[in-house]
């Protein structure tokens, strides 16, 4: 069910039309949905979440290209989420999401100069982590506004 969560806020910010004119920058709706599971989930659960959702989300949308850059920027967040979720608690998870996302475009630069060998990409690094802290923010307070609720929704069964 949170995959599917995930896939819908996916395809759903994919008919926003960016605000910002530089590759790579967006919102990230679908980490909602990956926060909340940080929160409340085994560490293979959450893996297999967001595994399921880039893979799906790749051939969906027809970006197959980025497959590599998400897989490498998810792994990176996901692995100092869980980690930062033994120091932060769930009432300041947002902070988490903050560090998570910019652990994610580190994990994307690192993967694009791999790949293009171009070291003046790090020039465009900065732009990134404002975004990243921007859109981590985001995402996290918007998963922590609604965990409650889908807590409530899970007790009463759907």
């Amino acid at each position: 069910m949170l995959t599917a969560l995930a896939l819908i806020l996916f395809a759903v910010e994919l008919q926003i039309p960016s605000p910002v004119p530089i590759p790579g920058v967006k919102l990230g709706l679908a980490n909602i949905i990956t926060v909340y599971a940080v929160y409340r989930y085994r560490w293979y659960e959450v893996a297999a979440i967001v595994l399921v959702r880039l893979v799906l989300g790749a051939l969906f949308s027809g970006i197959l290209t980025a497959l590599l850059y998400s897989l490498m920027g998810s792994a990176l967040c996901l692995v100092g989420m869980l980690v930062l979720r033994r120091v932060i608690d769930e009432r300041h998870l947002w902070m988490a999401s903050v560090f998570g996302a910019l652990l994610h475009n580190t994990g994307q630069m690192a993967v694009a100069l791999l790949l293009l060998r171009t070291p003046s990409l790090l020039l465009y690094f900065p732009f990134l982590l404002v975004s990243g802290c921007i859109a981590g923010a985001f995402t996290g307070l918007c998963a922590q506004l609604i965990l409650p609720r889908i807590e409530k929704a899970i007790k009463r069964g759907g």
